[in-house]
């Protein structure tokens, strides 16, 4: 018997592909257009989304029986913005740098729609092994369609992976390229992410015709 019914095991893998929260359900989209230009920016708030989610929905899930569902927005965002705070203080403690540039945008995950969304559609009506395996699989989702972005925005937008050359030659002391590459400045400006996430809804549709709406 393996570690994870069938069943569980959709929880996580079912939000990678055919019911993702961004490409399917149209969520989270302002932090993929605002923080996908450097692949290590989508990368760290991957990871935090992945952490909050995660956890948040264990803890929402724990306290389902004990909050009245007058003021249950209010705990949720309660227990949202703790672990923001948590992550947010990492970050400064860790990767200083990358946190002031991430700043506003960490802050954000408080309101993020995907989060609160799990909270209330799932965390508060199922226990907390199946809470954290939903909010891992939303949270990879998520962070999933965040690094393809940043990926293609970075490499074809800066020439760099993780800031790091990959198209063309390093800049020579006369400032020329060896082999003529020239940053596609486009690739770095918001609408960029909404054209590749809108070519990943294509390709996912073509590929899953059950997808398409009639």
């Amino acid at each position: 018997m393996g570690l994870l019914s069938k069943k569980d095991g959709k929880l996580i893998t079912d939000p990678l592909a055919d019911n993702n929260p961004i490409t399917i359900q149209v969520l989270g989209i302002c932090s993929a257009l605002a923080i996908t230009a450097e692949l290590k920016a989508s990368l760290v708030m991957a990871i935090a989304v992945l952490f909050v989610l995660g956890v948040g929905n264990v803890v929402i899930s724990l306290m389902r029986n004990i909050i009245p569902s007058k003021i249950r927005i209010i705990v949720q965002l309660i227990v949202v913005a703790t672990l923001v705070i948590i992550v947010d203080q990492v970050l400064k403690a860790f990767a200083y740098e990358l946190s002031k540039t991430l700043s506003v945008f960490i802050g954000l995950i408080i309101t993020n729609c995907i989060i609160m969304g799990r909270f209330e559609a799932f965390a508060l009506g199922n226990g907390p092994w199946k809470a954290f395996l939903d909010g891992i699989g939303n949270a990879l989702g998520y962070g999933v369609i965040l690094i393809i972005v940043g990926f293609f925005r970075e490499l074809l937008g800066s020439g760099t992976l993780f800031g790091i050359p990959v198209l063309g030659d390093a800049i020579e002391k006369t400032g020329v390229y060896k082999y003529g590459y020239e940053n596609n400045g486009f690739m770095l400006m918001p609408p960029m992410a909404l054209i590749i996430v809108g070519l990943l809804i294509w390709v996912q549709r073509s590929k899953n015709k059950d997808l398409i709406e009639d």
